[in-house]
């Protein structure tokens, strides 16, 4: 996957501590990417865009 397009935004949940620290990129194509801010070159997970919403959709309104 090519994402030498993507803007990476960091969670606005994260902080400057050094602990958990998620970047999203939303502005490709038919795909939502995430990863670990701490490790800009590794790994990343790839969501379909509805997909991502539900998830967004019940994290932010979880009971």
């Amino acid at each position: 996957m090519d994402l030498s397009d993507a803007r990476w935004r960091k969670s606005t949940r994260s902080n400057g501590q050094g602990g958990n620290c998620v970047e999203v990129a939303d502005n490709l194509s038919g795909v939502v990417v995430v990863r670990d801010s701490k490790d800009p070159g590794g790994p990343v997970l790839a969501f379909g865009p509805a997909t991502w919403r539900a998830f967004v959709a019940r994290v932010v309104h979880r009971p």
